[in-house]
Order: C-alpha cells, then sequence, then structure tokens
C-alpha cells in the first residue's frame, strides 16, 4: 500500500517540531496561540539573557525606549479604536511616562556587610519568566513599562492580555521584540497570547516554569494570583478622594482635580473620584465647578438621576461608558455637549453611586463635609480601605501629614492633580503597576528580584 507523499511531509514536519519543543509558528514575532509554547520560549530566551551583563540589560531596554518611542502616537490611537476607551493625546503623555520614566539597571542596588569574620554580599537577581496579565485600561503602558522593568532585572515575560484589548497589546509586544532583536537580544525575550481568554490566563498561572505572576486589574485577577501558591504581584482597584479644606486654594484646587479626574476619561485608577469638600468653601468650590470649561455641572434631579440610571447597571458599574467621552455619556440622557466638555459633574449625598462605586468614567460627584475632620472620615470610608491613591487639598502642613498618615494609601498627592502621583507632572519615577494589595506599591525593576545573600567567611576584610 503506498502513502500519499504530501501525508509523509506533514508526519516529518510534526516529528521534528515535537523534537524541537513544538516551535510555534506564527504570524508576528513573540506571538503564541499555545501557553506552553509561549513559555518554553521565553524560558530559553531568560535562560541567554541571565548569561548576559547588565550593560546588554541596559542597551536592549534603551533600544526598546527608543524603538517604542518612535509609535507613540499610533499606539494610542490604535488603544482608543480598539478600546472604545479613553482619550488619545492623554494616552501619549501615559505611553511617554512609562517609556522615559520607568527605572532601568540604576534601580538594582547592591550591599554589604563586611567585619572581622569576612564579607557578606547582597544583590537582587532574576526570578526566572513572569507571566503578567495586562488591563483593558492601560494595555500598552502596562506592557512597557512592565517591559522594561522586568529585562532590566533579568527576567523574560509571557503576557496574557485583555481580551478587550488584545490587538493593540500584540502589536506593542511585536514592536518590543523587533527593538530586542535590533539591540542583539534573545528572541522572544517577551512574548504573548494570541486570541487570550480566561481559560490561557488560569493555565499561564498554574504554568511550573512561571516563577513569579504580575496582574493588573480588578479584584477578582488579584484574589486569582494571590491564590495561585507562587511569588504574586497584585495592582488591584482604587476610589481615590479628593479633600478639600478651608485653608486650599479654591481656583486651583477645582482646576487640578478637573484635570486629573479628566485625565484620559478617568481609566487611571489613581484619578479622583469623588470631591469631599468642607462646608465653609462648599459653595465657593461648586461655583468654579460649574464655570470651569471644562465641565458640564448637573444641577437637575432628574438629569443626575438619569445619568446614574445610564452608568450604573445592576448595582454595578455599566462597562459601556467605561473610559467614554463626557459629551457622548451626556448624549445618551438628551444633552448636547462639545468634546470641550470633558468632566460631568454634580452634588450627591455620600451614599451616591457615584461616590461609592469606581467607575472609570469622567463623572465627579461633590460631597459636603461639615469640617475637615469628617471629609477625612469620609474620604477613609469612600477609598474602601483599597489603600491605593488620595489627595488632598490644603495649605495646612500639620492637617496634610494628618490626612497621608490617616489614609495610609500607596500614593497621596497634595495639592496637585493625581496623576502627579505616577511622575507625570511630579517628582518620582512612573510605573502603571501600583501593586496596593500586596504591597510593593509604585512597581519597579527591583520589584521583579529575588533578594539573594552571599557569605565570603575570614576574607575580603582589609580594614
Amino acid at each position: 500500500m503506498s502513502i500519499d507523499e504530501k501525508l509523509i511531509d506533514s508526519i516529518v514536519k510534526d516529528v521534528i517540531n515535537s523534537l524541537e519543543g513544538k516551535k510555534e509558528e506564527t504570524e508576528e514575532v513573540g506571538v503564541f496561540t499555545d501557553v506552553n509554547a509561549a513559555v518554553a520560549a521565553a524560558k530559553k530566551a531568560q535562560q541567554q539573557l541571565f548569561r548576559m551583563t547588565l550593560a546588554d540589560r541596559k542597551r536592549i531596554t534603551d533600544c526598546i525606549r527608543n524603538e517604542v518611542g518612535g509609535h507613540v502616537e499610533e499606539l494610542s490611537k490604535m488603544t482608543v479604536e480598539e478600546t472604545k476607551m479613553g482619550r488619545v493625546e492623554d494616552k501619549i503623555e501615559k505611553n511617554k511616562a512609562a517609556l522615559y520614566n520607568t527605572p532601568g539597571i540604576e534601580d538594582l542596588p547592591s550591599s554589604v556587610f563586611s567585619g572581622d569574620r569576612g564579607l557578606t554580599l547582597l544583590e537582587l537577581s532574576p526570578f526566572g519568566v513572569i507571566g503578567s496579565i495586562t488591563p483593558s485600561t492601560n494595555p500598552t503602558e502596562t506592557v512597557i513599562c512592565n517591559c522594561i522593568g522586568m529585562i532590566c532585572a533579568g527576567n523574560s515575560v509571557v503576557f496574557s492580555p485583555h481580551p478587550g484589548a488584545y490587538k493593540v497589546t500584540n502589536y506593542t509586544v511585536k514592536i518590543i521584540n523587533q527593538a530586542i532583536a535590533k539591540a542583539g537580544g534573545p528572541e522572544n525575550l517577551v512574548v504573548t497570547l494570541s486570541e487570550p481568554s480566561l481559560e490561557k490566563s488560569n493555565e499561564l498561572m498554574r504554568h511550573p516554569d512561571i516563577r513569579m505572576l504580575v496582574a493588573t486589574g480588578g479584584p477578582a485577577i488579584v484574589k486569582t494570583v494571590l491564590s495561585s501558591g507562587k511569588k504574586a504581584i497584585g495592582a488591584g482597584a482604587g476610589n481615590p478622594p479628593a479633600i478639600v479644606d478651608q485653608t486650599a486654594n479654591i481656583e486651583k484646587a477645582v482646576k487640578n482635580i478637573v484635570d486629573g479626574c479628566a485625565f484620559d476619561n478617568n481609566l487611571p485608577c489613581t484619578s479622583e473620584k469623588e470631591a469631599i469638600v468642607v462646608d465653609e468653601v462648599f459653595e465657593y468650590f461648586v461655583f468654579n465647578m460649574k464655570n470651569h470649561p471644562k465641565t458640564y455641572f448637573l444641577e437637575d434631579a432628574g438629569q443626575i438621576e438619569a445619568l446614574k440610571n445610564l452608568v450604573v447597571k445592576d448595582g454595578k458599574p455599566n462597562k459601556d461608558f467605561t473610559g467614554r467621552n463626557a459629551s457622548y455619556i451626556l448624549k445618551q440622557i438628551g444633552i448636547e455637549a462639545d468634546d470641550r466638555i470633558k468632566l460631568i459633574s454634580c452634588v450627591t449625598d455620600f451614599g451616591h453611586e457615584f461616590v461609592q462605586l469606581e467607575l472609570l468614567m469622567p463623572i465627579l460627584p461633590i460631597v459636603r463635609a461639615k469640617d475637615r475632620d469628617q471629609a477625612l472620615e469620609l474620604a477613609l470610608e469612600a477609598e474602601h480601605g483599597n489603600r491605593h491613591t488620595a489627595i488632598c487639598h490644603s495649605k495646612d502642613i500639620e492637617f496634610l501629614s494628618v490626612a497621608a498618615k490617616e489614609m495610609q494609601t500607596t500614593i497621596f498627592v497634595k495639592n496637585a492633580p493625581s496623576y502627579a502621583g505616577i511622575g507625570i507632572g511630579g517628582e518620582g519615577y512612573s510605573t502603571f503597576t501600583i501593586a496596593g494589595p500586596t504591597g510593593e506599591g509604585l512597581t519597579s525593576t527591583k520589584t521583579y528580584c529575588r533578594h539573594r545573600r552571599c557569605t565570603l567567611v575570614d576574607g575580603f576584610n582589609i580594614r
């Protein structure tokens, strides 16, 4: 009986692929449909990176910064087109912050103990292959800053993108891989999954060769990675309050809060979600908010109710309006506004859904507090113990200090827009993985390292 030659060729190819570890051929470099193939490729790349020098890691990440920098506007437009969320001009700012303000190898300090019994060296080493689950709210920014930090730390990474942003996420990974190749780095140092799903994310989290998990998203995904049994970093939700006391510069406070709350249509978890204003300056604060050129202020109770019924569904934020423009949201309740309007604001009571839910929409409820002690109490309650971000506008250093201590948030911003806390218009480095639940805070290169100790007894003591 004869065997068709095409069948023989097919069998031979299958055997070769099996012997080579089933190396997957993909349309794009670094994009895999199979989790096992993705992790195997990343593991091989990490072993190669580990044999390279710190200077090599810097050269690779410098090339990533340069190459991706030429695609910032393109990636920002693609993100808005795919996700239907946010604003292109704000995503450009966020991508630039991720590219140029994420720490590199300089974030890997060494330390030493030296004495009569010799020398002990403390250094930071890579975990190996990291599994990173990324959001739809900051897809490219998260990939960029995680890549730079993880590679500088000596790791490779497998991304599991959000299904709502996987096209732009995987395109970003493609550009990063081209940059790595240009710099002479290992192939598949950064890989991602095509056709992402919950099943693939779970498979990635369970994979024995994944040494660390980094998840950026809501409470459910953070809970999942924390129960994985692996080293896990969880960047969870927030509901940041902005406190305004009687000593604040009200005109400046209103401008800062509008800028922070409206930034990228309120998608960042760091953005102001509610303003809590003391009674003494409440009316003047509202007056300035009404007259701010970027704000549409709702006073009619029926319109406020209609807005609530639109953006809150079954007691949860209606995801159809997550990150949408203020003018688009207003149009759905019969209000015409041009795109210069970037924020919807209104006065509500403290128990209102706009205050208690993290909407991730350009909607700012304003709550009255009888004094700043009550304002702080309400802010603590509204933040829901996330310990993520809080903002305070005051000229009283003592109150600012008390509020910062009481809030215990990972980020506390004084007299500035919320985004100053992630290095946009404020001092300090940038990140888009803010690990409040697991305590690492604003992640950077050293976050993705193991702490190691190497002891030499009775040697190298020259004192």
